[in-house]
């Protein structure tokens, strides 16, 4: 509808300055952006009450009755209007402490009014302050439901009288000029199967509910419709990309993966990795460029698989690279993938912005030359001086911590862009991978590889200490390694947390030398010196390792069988699973102790529960979804991403899958929406691919 386009400030009752304030406050620009700014709850006004059955304990009430009398009221501070307020049954008061003079002069005598809202009793007289007081005329005549919508507002436009009350009069309006006519935007036989009410219904339902059932019904239809659009836009975008973007052909399964799988992997592969391997042989061979999301636990074995593929790109005559985000955890994949490359006579370097600058000009020209088969890197990869003879496949690990721009970057390094495989150990919840990720096509592995013991998890408090000081002298003594780490590096005043460097000399005390000899790692040191000490720790020259959060990716310690967290309530879900992957990289059992102090938040019990339950990280993320949300898990708080108007990707999680199969089946039905039934919603399509928004951008 056209009219829903309209500027917000030629709605009766708006006018320019109220216009201005819309826009700023709320993003309000235009009539449909209005009646697209929901209700966050809802006032049940089913019930009347009676004067005579009032009771104390009762909050938000409304009473038909009239005004018999008006005073004004001196006090300590100014004055206030009293209202005798009557409905046959007994009498109460209606007070007013501001604007009282406007109130006087607008109230009639010996009219019927309903009033509503929180009642208090002084003595024997119940009261009612600044009640929401309408004529009981214009009450019936009003399209407002039983159930009375609570709109968003600010102090700012609360102080301008753009109040909740004022918002619903100004949705009200939008329904007298348009009739309440809304096209609708879904196919009628998907509202059959799917028992949803009209769109024209929803809206007014979602503004003016008859009762529980058709706001639920309203409810229902227009989050469906929204988690809807997104995946139509995601799937499109998956299929588009598939069929416009041509992928370099792997034709060939040749001598290089063959000879490295049958007589150099070092473990026989997972059930999971094989499964993994076969769906991304199968995208390189389609003829279409890949883009595949693998997700895998702490440990299951992703970079194995990624050097597959490596193999695959170099039996097809093409340069492969992975870019990481830190340098440590470049460094992690090098020194992993080195001996599995030399073992088959592959050419691999790394490039950082520690390079130096010869060793970094001889990587460039062997990139050109094409005498370089893999490239490990950080940002480093993107920098433009850097140049490939035939870059076929870009591995991306933690995405997440990428932007989109130099991603994208990385897809220019060859005339036709080289397979994408984004790999991610930070386990995502379904949900959020299904909208996230909803256009690239994903992989899980979901087990470990054989001989794993899984970690064993406590919670200890502070009175604890000697007794896990001396489970750590234990282990020591059979030879193992331990890390402790601190969330800050300097003490906080805010924070009551332990420092770093108080911990690592108490450490130093009850872990003395010569029996005992302790490493120190954290974000500030010199990237030399840091690598010096894991070093240090990963010959085995050190027992105890006391660390900030810098060891969460990128160290590898088979040895290391005991994780201590220090205030591991300062800890989300997510990093205290990633530091408890650190360790149980071998085949000793391994330990996670998290120390906390007596006084906790029902969250944070949740959060040291859920780690001493399960080693799943999918699990633990579901968890981390309900407790934080999305944008957090994901980061995008500040950045727009996941402001849904309506869903919510956490308690909506059920209807997100049946939104998904519904954008399935019509675009294999009907691929570029040409079908007379589907233009309706190839419009409203069409208009969401334009906007500069969330779902655009993600992946």
């Amino acid at each position: 509808m056209q009219i829903l386009q309209t500027p917000i400030e030629y709605l009766k009752g708006v006018g320019p300055n109220r216009g201005v304030l819309l826009r700023n406050e709320l993003q309000i620009h235009t009539y449909l952006e209005l009646l697209h700014l929901f209700p966050n709850r809802y006032i049940d006004r089913t019930k009347y009450y009676q004067i005579n059955e009032l009771v104390d304990s009762q909050s938000d009430i409304q009473i038909i009755g009239k005004i018999i009398h008006l005073k004004v009221v001196e006090q300590k501070r100014g004055k206030r209007l009293v209202a005798t307020f009557t409905d046959g049954t007994g009498t109460m008061e209606l007070v007013w402490f501001q604007h009282y003079k406007w109130i006087q002069e607008s109230l009639q005598i010996n009219i019927p009014y309903v009033a509503f809202g929180k009642i208090t009793k002084f003595g024997s007289v119940f009261n009612m302050a600044h009640p929401d007081l309408e004529l009981l005329e214009e009450h019936q005549k009003s399209i407002r439901g039983a159930m009375q919508a609570v709109y968003p507002s600010t102090e700012k436009l609360a102080k301008k009288n753009i109040t909740s009350k004022a918002i619903q009069k100004l949705v009200q309006q939008i329904f007298i000029e348009t009739s309440g006519n809304f096209e609708e935007t879904l196919p009628n036989d998907f509202l059959n199967e799917m028992k949803m009410i009209s769109k024209k219904e929803a809206m007014l339902y979602i503004h003016f509910p008859k009762s529980q059932e058709t706001l639920a019904q309203a409810r229902y239809r227009l989050k469906l419709e929204e988690l809807f659009f997104i995946q139509l836009l995601l799937i499109s975008k998956n299929l588009i990309r598939k069929h416009k973007i041509k992928g370099l052909p792997f034709e060939q399964v040749g001598n290089y993966f063959q000879d490295f799988y049958h007589h150099h992997l070092p473990f026989q592969l997972t059930n999971a990795q094989k499964k993994v391997v076969k769906e991304i042989r199968n995208d390189l061979g389609s003829g279409a460029q890949m883009n595949r999301l693998l997700q895998g636990d702490v440990g299951s074995g992703k970079t194995m698989v990624a050097f597959l593929i490596m193999l695959l790109a170099k039996d097809n005559q093409y340069q492969s690279c992975l870019m990481a985000p830190t340098e440590i955890l470049a460094q992690q994949h090098f020194s992993s993938l080195q001996p599995l490359a030399a073992s088959v006579g592959l050419q691999i370097a790394l490039l950082t912005g520690s390079t130096k600058n010869k060793e970094r000009a001889e990587i460039h020209q062997a990139l050109q030359e094409g005498t370089l088969d893999i490239l490990i890197g950080t940002h480093a990869i993107i920098e433009d001086t850097v140049q490939f003879k035939n870059l076929g496949l870009a591995i991306v690990d933690e995405q997440h911590r990428f932007g989109v721009k130099q991603r994208a970057k990385l897809w220019k390094k060859n005339h036709i862009p080289p397979h994408v495989l984004v790999m991610t150990a930070t386990p995502i919840p379904r949900t959020l991978a299904m909208s996230l990720y909803g256009d690239l096509d994903i992989s899980v592995i979901d087990e470990l590889p054989p001989g794993r013991k899984p970690i064993q998890t406590f919670h200890r408090t502070d009175a604890h200490r000697l007794a896990v000081w001396k489970f750590l002298k234990d282990e020591i003594a059979k030879g193992r390694q331990v890390y402790i780490v601190y969330p800050l590096i300097q003490e906080s005043e805010k924070l009551d947390l332990k420092d770093l460097m108080d911990g690592y000399e108490s450490i130093s005390r009850d872990f003395p030398l010569p029996h005992y000899a302790v490493s120190i790692v954290h974000g500030k040191m010199k990237p030399q010196d840091k690598d010096a000490e894991m070093q240090r720790f990963a010959k085995g020259e050190t027992n105890i390792m006391v660390a900030t959060t810098v060891i969460e990716v990128g160290v590898n310690v088979p040895n290391a069988s005991v994780m201590v967290i220090e205030n591991a309530e300062r800890f989300g879900l997510s990093q205290l699973h990633q530091l408890r992957g650190r360790v149980g990289r071998g085949a000793d059992q391994s330990y996670c102790i998290l120390m906390t102090s007596h006084a906790l938040s029902e969250e944070a019990k949740t959060r040291l529960e859920t780690m001493c339950r399960t080693n799943d990280g999918f699990e633990i993320a579901e968890v981390d979804l309900k407790l934080r949300g999305p944008g957090d898990i994901m980061g995008t708080q500040q950045s727009g991403i996941l402001q849904l108007q309506i869903a919510d990707l956490v308690k909506d999680r059920d209807l997100l899958p049946i939104a998904r199969n519904m954008a399935f089946q019509i675009l294999k039905k009907d691929p570029s929406l040409q079908l007379p039934e589907h233009q309706t919603l190839k419009k409203v399509f069409i208009e969401m691919s334009q906007k500069k928004n969330i779902w655009n951008f993600i992946s």
